[in-house]
């Protein structure tokens, strides 16, 4: 038999006999180890103050030659178990950060759609489906945006370039300014205000309610099914309706500097001819897959991560958008550092 006390370094016991000494020391010996046990006699009133510094057990174990117990010290317990048990369930309900788990997400998403491609596990069918989504229904909003987006940047310097005599640079500047920068970035907004979001929305609302679970139990993979395809269709539209509002927007500027500020639009065409070069066209068409695939991508990772009913479908849907276009911003920044660096002499050409 084996009788432990509480894991505490001293044995406090209270001296009620006036024949002992306060605060002394009496030392047991053990009779099979020279190891001595440190037993210090406390007053009552002082007991409650007692406050222990070590984990020590003491144990009582039967000596099997005499029948008397001998004392022994154990080992440390390093542990409580109280502590134990409080620590073990902070941990069991301790989970990442939502946008930690959720970047991460992303890249998992974007690996496994890298994948899922290149083994040709494509349902087709759907993707389709998707780009007629993407390319065709979203052709009017865009060419619209485009439109007024070259007017209005029209309006801000061709005044200004005509009065100092550069009529013949204005076309140069419009076509390099669409190519390079405006009309992949416009495309890319307009595409992640009406495609991300609605990505987001679709697959929140099919997380919450179970559905990519029974595509499971179906024996579907939910990437194959629904990531891929919105993947695929958007870096595939995306180059297109690019190099369609590049041309509503030189169109529009074209037609307004020639009826308002009197620059004609032959001159406005030819020095955008000799002004533009093949990878100016190239680099916005790599920009538009580039800004597609972090939509759909971005969108999709939010709408699978969704949860917490309605309103978390809401704020995915929200925050997929808003992410989606500071990742557009980044990446046009990093894109364009890397096409573009260095001086260029594309405007010599259009004096």
């Amino acid at each position: 038999m084996q009788i432990a006390c509480q894991p505490h370094p001293l044995v406090y016991f209270s001296i009620r006999s006036s024949s002992k000494r306060k605060n002394g020391w009496k030392n047991i010996q053990n009779l099979h180890s020279s190891n001595f046990v440190k037993l210090v006699f406390v007053e009552p009133q002082a007991r409650k103050f007692a406050m222990p510094l070590c984990k020590n057990r003491l144990n009582a174990i039967p000596n099997a030659e005499d029948g008397h117990p001998s004392a022994s010290m154990s080992e440390d317990i390093n542990s409580n178990p109280v502590l134990n048990s409080i620590e073990g369930e902070l941990w069991s309900k301790w989970s990442p950060p939502k946008y930690l788990w959720r970047g991460l997400s992303v890249l998992f998403l974007a690996g496994q759609v890298i994948m899922r491609t290149l083994k040709g596990k494509v349902h087709w069918k759907n993707t389709l489906q998707q780009l007629e989504r993407v390319g065709p229904r979203s052709v009017g909003v865009c060419l619209l945006t485009s439109a007024f987006v070259g007017m209005a940047f029209t309006i801000q310097f061709v005044r200004e370039f005509t009065r100092l005599g550069l009529n013949r640079s204005v076309g140069g500047v419009l076509a390099l300014a669409f190519s390079r920068e405006l009309s992949p970035v416009i495309t890319s907004i307009v595409v992640a205000g009406r495609i991300g979001s609605s990505y987001a929305a679709e697959l929140g609302t099919m997380q919450v309610s179970e559905q990519t679970d029974m595509l499971r139990v179906l024996g579907s993979n939910p990437v194959d099914y629904l990531v891929t395809p919105r993947v695929i269709a958007s870096c595939i539209a995306l180059p297109i309706l690019t190099l369609m509002c590049f041309t509503v927007g030189m169109a529009s500027s074209a037609l307004l500097a020639d009826s308002v500020y009197g620059v004609s639009i032959n001159i406005i065409f030819d020095s955008a001819l000799r002004a533009l070069k093949s990878w100016d066209i190239i680099s916005s068409m790599i920009k538009s897959q580039v800004f597609g695939a972090i939509i759909s991508i971005v969108s999709c990772a939010w709408g699978i991560t969704t949860s917490g009913g309605a309103k978390g479908v809401g704020e995915s849907t929200t925050s997929a958008v808003v992410i989606s276009l500071v990742g557009i911003f980044i990446a046009d920044f990093t894109l364009s550092c890397f096409f573009f660096q260095g001086a260029g002499d594309s405007l010599k050409n259009c004096m």
